[in-house]
């Protein structure tokens, strides 16, 4: 808001010193017909195109000046242009060449038809240019117009309704919020208040309400002098004089404005600025600090993890890897011993059969042959030499048997001290776990701590929206209310079927009708349906008041309801009620606390530029 201001400061400031260098149209003679007359002549002229002031859509030029000093306006550029040198008090302009500028002005006001777009809503008047700061003005900005046309008709006075003024309002390009006509006994009262918005971009609208009107000899002070005749509508901002009339306005506006200075409303904004800028810079750092050291605890914790884990991987593998080495080398060395045991088994046994029937032979020999006696025991001695070193074998043997149940031995002190082994590490995997568990209740308590500062970030983003919502600001960043009704299409579907009067009425009735379906819970006409897998809240289109709204009264209303519904089915599904969110609106999605904050401080700073300036 206060950039817009300093914008539209430095725009007047150069508009004022180039109205300043600019000289007459070289006619230094005075009107030989009266100024008026004049005026009136030109500005029939300008309206039946007689003098060419438009050269592209957007760009405009003043037939009024000299040819070597021509160049492109705005369209508000010229209507300022044309006002500035209309009442300028300056030698250098004659009197014909003031008429000239004033018709020019009165036919872009009343003739001309233009969509201000954003190149031109950037260029406005300087709100404070003609004014005191210390001027009491009513507060909201509210213009005041009289004399409007009305008739008497079944025992009361009725006129325009205020919707059909403020239309014709904003097609002149003064863009008033609402238009209030004032009632008394007899009815129409033939006076309205004209609302403005509650921001400089406001009061630049409600000023040049005012200029205009005084353009066209229909102010505040020609509508008080007693020398003319009363015709057509006045008009005039309201000031402290008429805050405090006995007239019908004065006690409307008593009713719902205060008397303010610019000053005042400056400072009240700077200060709602300043607090809302520091409590929230004080909630973001504290949050970033908060979250900062949770980061860097959660980081050294899964650190600590990752190296436990690591640890514990590592073991295990040697662990696996030395048992299967064991187990290996002992089946094999088990299986070497057991096949050499078996095969010196098998050679004594056959040697032993051997033996046993060499000595029944020899017995049997014995009773025939003394020589086979001899040669028996010869064959004895040898036998019992065989014998002794099958003994020997035999001792081999057991020695053998011992050594291999030695090893075995060994072998069973090797898996008690791996069993050993094996437990401590247990008690390892244990004290691991047991600092996993630990890891996952300070990740709880992280989750918790964020759900917290997730409940503050909210509160802070409800204190930004109430906070803007109290300085109104034009940028990218506002406040829009989710679930509201737009009435304009009602209202247009009304025109279509009756006259302005009663369709207003109807509109209105229309429009709140269904703003009670929208916040009736019992009525529900969301379905839930599968897309891409995903399932989604929709709109049934075959509901039966929803078809029949649109066969009614078309598809502007019915889009108009369905998405007010869809906003309060997203924001607000159990209470239907409106909510305020803070909105990008030049992206069409919610704004994020980040953006919110940027623009406040953005805003802020300006405002400290321009009072630094001061």
């Amino acid at each position: 808001m206060f950039l817009s201001f300093a914008v539209c400061v430095s725009f007047i400031g150069l508009r004022h010193m180039g109205s300043s260098m600019e000289y007459s149209s070289g006619d230094d003679t005075d009107v030989s017909d009266s100024e008026t007359e004049y005026e009136e002549k030109i500005y029939e002229e300008l309206k039946n195109g007689d003098h060419q002031y438009k050269v592209a859509n957007d760009a405009y030029t003043c037939p009024f000046c000299p040819t070597k000093r021509k160049r492109d306006f705005l369209y508000k550029e010229l209507l300022q242009h044309a006002m500035g040198v209309g009442k300028c008090n300056s030698k250098k302009r004659t009197r014909k060449d003031k008429a000239n500028h004033l018709a020019l002005a009165k036919h872009l006001e009343n003739d001309v038809v233009v969509d201000a777009g954003p190149s031109q809503q950037a260029t406005m008047v300087d709100p404070l240019a003609d004014h005191d700061r210390d001027e009491m003005f009513v507060w909201p900005w509210i213009g005041i117009v009289v004399n409007i046309p009305t008739e008497f008709k079944d025992g009361r006075y009725v006129g325009e309704s205020g919707t059909k003024l403020r239309d014709q309002l904003t097609r002149r390009g003064f863009n008033p919020t609402r238009v209030r006509p004032l009632w008394n006994y007899q009815g129409h009262s033939g006076t309205a208040l004209v609302e403005f918005q509650k921001d400089w971009f406001g009061f630049n609208n409600a000023m040049s309400f005012e200029k205009a009107y005084e353009a066209n000899h229909h102010g505040k002070r020609s509508w008080h002098s007693k020398n003319d005749l009363k015709s057509d509508i006045y008009g005039w901002v309201a000031r402290a004089d008429d805050y405090n009339s006995d007239a019908i306005f004065g006690e409307n506006l008593r009713k719902i404005g205060d008397l303010r200075t610019i000053s005042d409303i400056m400072e009240d904004e700077a200060r709602k600025t300043q607090k809302l800028v520091g409590n929230l810079t004080n909630v973001i750092e504290a949050k970033k600090m908060h979250l900062l050291e949770m980061e860097n605890k959660f980081k050294e914790t899964e650190n600590s993890l990752s190296q436990l884990i690591t640890e514990k991987d590592k073991l295990l593998q040697e662990y696996n890897d030395e048992i299967k080495k064991i187990q290996s080398s002992a089946q094999d060395h088990f299986q070497k011993i057991f096949n050499d045991h078996e095969k010196l088994k098998l050679q004594l046994e056959t040697q032993k059969r051997e033996l046993e029937h060499r000595g029944h032979e020899l017995a049997k020999r014995e009773t025939h042959n003394e020589n086979e006696r001899r040669k028996l025991s010869e064959e004895l001695e040898e036998n019992a030499v065989k014998n002794c070193s099958l003994q020997a074998a035999t001792n081999e043997q057991r020695k053998a048997d011992e050594k291999v149940m030695k090893l075995a031995e060994e072998q069973k002190k090797q898996k008690e001290n791996l069993h050993k082994k094996i437990i401590q590490l247990e008690k390892q995997l244990d004290a691991k776990q047991a600092v996993e568990l630990e890891i996952r209740a300070i990740e709880r308590q992280i989750k918790l701590q964020e759900r917290n500062s997730n409940d503050e970030l909210q509160d802070a983003r409800k204190e930004l929206v109430n906070g803007l919502k109290d300085l109104s600001t034009n940028g990218q960043i506002g406040v829009k209310r989710m679930g509201e009704l737009n009435s304009k299409p009602f209202h247009e579907a009304m025109k279509r079927k009756y006259n302005e009067v009663e369709a207003d009425e109807r509109a209105t009735e229309l429009c709140s009708l269904w703003e009670e379906y929208l916040r009736d819970p019992e009525w529900h006409p969301i379905k839930v349906v599968e897309i891409n897998g995903k399932h989604q809240a929709v709109i049934d289109q075959e509901d039966e008041k929803l078809k029949d709204l649109r066969n009614n009264y078309g598809e502007e209303v019915y889009d108009a309801v369905t998405s007010a519904l869809t906003e309060v089915n997203e924001y607000n599904p159990s209470g239907r009620y409106i909510i305020s969110e803070l909105w990008n609106y030049s992206e069409g999605r919610k704004a994020t606390l980040q953006e919110g904050v940027a623009h406040i401080m953005k805003l802020w700073r300006t405002y400290k530029r321009k009072r630094g300036m001061d």
